[in-house]
């Protein structure tokens, strides 16, 4: 084994969803066909387990409620095995397609049930896509209603898809102080964000990127930084539907046989923990981080009201 590159713990993530619940498959495959569609998520997160019990890495599992509802012993594994659950929502619907009416009722029932399968309280949300943004900032106060305790869900950069590059690169307070927004981590480059913290940008990137990334992150900015994968980009054997246009399969495809490979070496060369210990002061008390005025329940002009 490799020497670490640094000292600094930073948190390692997985986002627990099927490859066909991904929203650039939603043209493709119709919700109602999900239930008849073979499940691959439990196979590919034992296989992260195994691998993060082999390397004693505890991580972040943010579930979605829909797979958790049929795998709760892989839920209960996860728990077992001293890693942290946490929501993301119940299917994988984008917060930014949702009322706030319904954005509410997705979060509460699906840390009501994580924390009934799971028994363990539920503090982190990540959003579907990083799907809150300047539109829908009213979602971080729904978050802290339904007592939540900390957000990754907002990514500091442009994107066709999500983005919110106004957004500060580090933890900040949201819902006037009682919720942690801890971003996607981004490197500044050129004048804009890139994505240094995961998914398919890892797969993009030469590791060497990744790898001088994130120890300038640690050790010029003395900042933790945090990595989020799939179980589905660990599995280069899954199926590959009729019909995607080329961005999409070059997005969701692209050097999944490296992804594993890649993903051990990251482990060899950073510590890793749980988002709820990594970011523990920063989630334990909110009110004294940055707070910016979108994030202090300011939304005139910037995403409407949180009213149904």
């Amino acid at each position: 084994m490799s020497e670490q590159l640094d000292t600094r713990l930073n948190a390692m993530t997985v986002d627990v969803e099927d490859y066909f619940q991904v929203s650039a498959f939603e043209p493709h495959i119709r919700r109602v066909d999900w239930d008849t569609t073979p499940l691959r998520v439990q196979a590919n997160v034992e296989r992260i387990l195994d691998l993060f019990a082999e390397h004693d890495v505890k991580a972040t599992f943010f579930t979605l409620g829909w797979v958790a509802q049929r795998h709760p012993a892989m839920v209960q594994r996860i728990v077992a095995e001293g890693h942290e659950l946490a929501s993301h929502g119940w299917e994988h619907i984008r917060a930014n397609t949702q009322r706030p009416a319904e954005f509410a009722d997705d979060i509460r029932r699906t840390k009501a049930f994580l924390e009934d399968v799971g028994g363990v309280a539920v503090q982190g949300y990540r959003a579907a896509s990083y799907s809150i943004g300047r539109d829908n900032l009213w979602a971080l106060d729904a978050l802290a209603d339904a007592g939540y305790r900390y957000s990754s869900s907002i990514a500091p950069l442009r994107h066709d898809l999500y983005g919110m590059p106004e957004a500060p690169r580090f933890a900040f307070a949201a819902a006037s102080g009682r919720l942690a927004e801890i971003p996607v981590t981004t490197l500044p480059l050129a004048g804009r964000n890139i994505n240094c913290g995961g998914g398919g940008w890892f797969r993009l990137f030469p590791y060497a990127f990744s790898r001088w990334a994130l120890r300038r992150i640690n050790e010029r900015e003395q900042q933790s930084a945090h990595f989020y994968f799939h179980p589905w980009e660990i599995d280069p054997q899954q199926p590959r539907p009729d019909g995607l246009t080329a961005r999409t399969r070059f997005r969701h495809y692209l050097n999944l046989k490296r992804m594993q490979p890649r993903l051990q070496q990251l482990l060899v060369d950073f510590r890793w923990d749980r988002m709820d210990r990594v970011f523990a002061d920063a989630i334990a008390a909110p009110a004294g981080l940055q707070q910016p005025a979108f994030a202090a329940g300011q939304f005139d002009g910037l995403g409407g009201s949180a009213g149904a």
